[in-house]
């Protein structure tokens, strides 16, 4: 349940905001949004299960558009109407996820093959 003092964010405070870790990020209509490509219908489950996870385990639930391509998640906090510190967490926490690429970070972990059978996400 919200605070009766949660701060909400102005159209300004979130575009000051919307840089760095969350540059693929827009605010739309109210909300912040960001679209996932994938590799295709199996991808884009994958994608939604772990949005769906995430955001189950912040108590911060996202609504989604899929497409057979496409993923968009669109945050915001219902109960203060409007852009609050949960959106800007989780869309965080979203995104290390989804765009994770372990073969970058030299921890043994090999990540997705480029072998075009074994697509998964289109990362920026």
């Amino acid at each position: 349940m919200a605070e009766a003092s949660e701060k909400t964010y102005s159209a300004d405070e979130i575009a000051a905001r919307l840089t760095g870790d969350l540059r693929n990020w827009r605010f739309e209509a109210g909300t912040l949004r960001r679209s996932y490509r994938t590799a295709g219908w199996k991808a884009t489950l994958m994608v939604v299960n772990t949005i769906g996870h995430l955001a189950e385990a912040a108590w911060h639930h996202p609504d989604l558009a899929i497409s057979y391509a496409s993923v968009e998640v669109r945050l915001s906090t219902h109960s203060a109407k409007g852009i609050t510190d949960k959106d800007f967490a989780l869309a965080r926490k979203i995104e290390a996820v989804v765009q994770w690429q372990p073969a970058t970070e030299g921890n043994g972990l090999d990540g997705t093959p480029a072998d075009p059978t074994a697509a998964y996400i289109r990362y920026d």
